[in-house]
């Protein structure tokens, strides 16, 4: 467990560790910003390409040994990432990074083989909490690494995490037992990695090259069709790379929705809050702190994400998913709608983050544990391998979106206005009540089972605790009161 959560939490803080640092790198290596913004491009790309890929590769010849794979990629390009003297090795070490995407598939299916099914929620919901926490302490800590040190230390920190997860997975890490035989589809993984990088390549570059531009729109068709093409070809294939089942299943798709919603919902704090808290005070509503400074105004966010992602596996167990991951989504809804009412003063915006931590913490934790109780041990990675992609996508759309409104309301100056703060708040807000309507849309634990069964996908009956029923009674075998 220590090993897949150093892992995870490696990973989550490299991805947004460069986000406040961009400007610092792209100075130090003489490239526009346009130019720097392929670092967090290319990490994205290669996370929501390889996810799904590596998370059925895992479910075929063995989750240890993908996972071991993953942490070495994920280390080798830490250290190109730390030695990168210009933009092309720095790109190429960030893609490498992001094949670390399947980590928390992998490390789901290991938990889910491994543990005793009673432990099962809570320790994945611990595991869920750590990569909301990463992507906060990236935030946080990225400030005082880059005035303290340098921007190489960004990455030069966080490889002494990875290489203990990697020793650890080598020398204390048993293989999973579970396994489905078979092969690779190739064909669905080419065709799913042009879709996604196309469609992520314009999320990510619609902004810089304009959101009516011939290829950003060519790109997004592209994206789109693929989708439809992937779809397809994976119904009719015997071994598919995602089995299309599964997303019938209404315990799938509603949690899927609720990534995709809350990750656009995360990368848009993320965006605003730091933003508006560098702002100039004499704008009458920045507050005017340094890149540290606004930092820690984020801890409050990953401080809640560590209380509340093991809180969503108790309530797991009691009530099953669908109330931790309704009550996130609600806590996400106010922690926005608040600074869109009134963001002036300083305790408006650490009561959001203290919202925003507790909703992530709860609903990310309450995501993977319902993908786990709605599809068979065999099928977790590249189920949760989808929900994991959903996050990234939706991460990637928020940010973009968030971005667009900022800079699309500006003073003669060139800084945001306050009512582009208040519009984006608002944006977020709307957005997560999407995230409550389908939390809402999840089904009950019995119906869920009840569903699994219908399309083929469980064969086995759910214990009574997961149900939330009483055990059967069972009489004396000496009991012929009834015979």
């Amino acid at each position: 467990m220590l090993y897949l959560s150093l892992g995870g939490l490696a990973f989550a803080v490299l991805q947004s560790l460069v986000a406040p640092a961009m400007s610092t790198m792209a100075h130090d290596l003489g490239v526009s910003t346009a130019d720097i913004s392929w670092v967090l491009t290319a990490y994205l790309l290669a996370a929501s390409v390889l996810t799904p890929i590596l998370g059925r590769l895992g479910d075929i010849v063995g989750k240890r040994r993908v996972l071991i794979g993953v942490l070495t990629a994920l280390a080798v390009g830490t250290l190109l990432a730390a030695l990168a003297p210009n933009l092309a090795v720095l790109i190429v070490a960030r893609a490498l990074q992001g094949t670390a995407g399947a980590i928390l598939p992998l490390s789901i299916g290991i938990v889910r083989d491994e543990l005793p099914r009673a432990k099962v929620s809570v320790t994945v919901g611990l595991l869920s909490a750590i990569f909301g926490v990463g992507a906060g302490v990236g935030i946080v800590a990225a400030g005082p690494i880059v005035e303290h040190l340098s921007w190489h230390w960004l990455f030069w920190l966080p490889l002494v995490l990875v290489v203990i997860a990697l020793l650890g997975a080598i020398f204390g890490m048993p293989e999973s037992p579970v396994r489905t035989p078979g092969r690779l589809d190739v064909l669905g993984a080419a065709i799913l990695s042009v879709s996604l990088v196309s469609l992520l390549l314009a999320i990510s570059k619609g902004q810089e090259w304009g959101w009516g531009a011939t290829k950003t729109v060519g790109l997004l068709v592209l994206g789109l069709v693929g989708l439809v093409v992937f779809v397809i070809v994976e119904l009719r294939v015997r071994e598919p790379l995602i089995d299309m089942r599964l997303m019938k299943i209404r315990g799938v798709w509603a949690t899927d929705l609720v990534a995709l919603i809350l990750g656009f919902a995360m990368f848009g704090t993320f965006l605003l809050v730091p933003t508006l808290l560098q702002l100039p005070a004499a704008t009458g509503y920045g507050f005017g702190k340094t890149v540290s400074q606004a930092g820690l105004f984020l801890l409050p966010t990953v401080l809640m994400m560590v209380v509340f992602g093991p809180l969503a596996g108790l309530l797991d167990r009691r009530f099953g998913p669908k109330v931790p991951m309704f009550l996130g989504a609600v806590a996400v809804v106010l922690a926005f709608a608040l600074p869109a009412i009134a963001h002036g003063a300083v305790w408006q915006v650490l009561l959001s983050g203290v919202l925003t931590g507790a909703g992530i913490g709860l609903a990310f934790a309450a995501m993977s544990n319902a993908i786990i109780e709605s599809v068979p041990a065999a099928q977790t990675g590249e189920a949760s391998g989808v929900n994991t992609i959903a996050r990234t996508i939706g991460g990637s759309i928020g940010t973009a979106v968030v971005a667009a409104v900022i800079s699309s309301q500006s003073t003669p100056q060139g800084l945001p206005t306050d009512e582009a703060f208040t519009t984006g708040f608002w944006v977020c807000a709307g957005v997560a009540v999407l995230a409550v309507l389908a939390a809402l849309a999840l089904p009950s634990a019995r119906r869920r089972h009840e569903q699994a069964i219908d399309i083929g996908v469980v064969d086995l009956p759910p214990e009574p605790a997961q149900l939330h029923l009483p055990p059967p009674h069972r009489r004396p075998a000496n009991d012929r009161s009834r015979d």
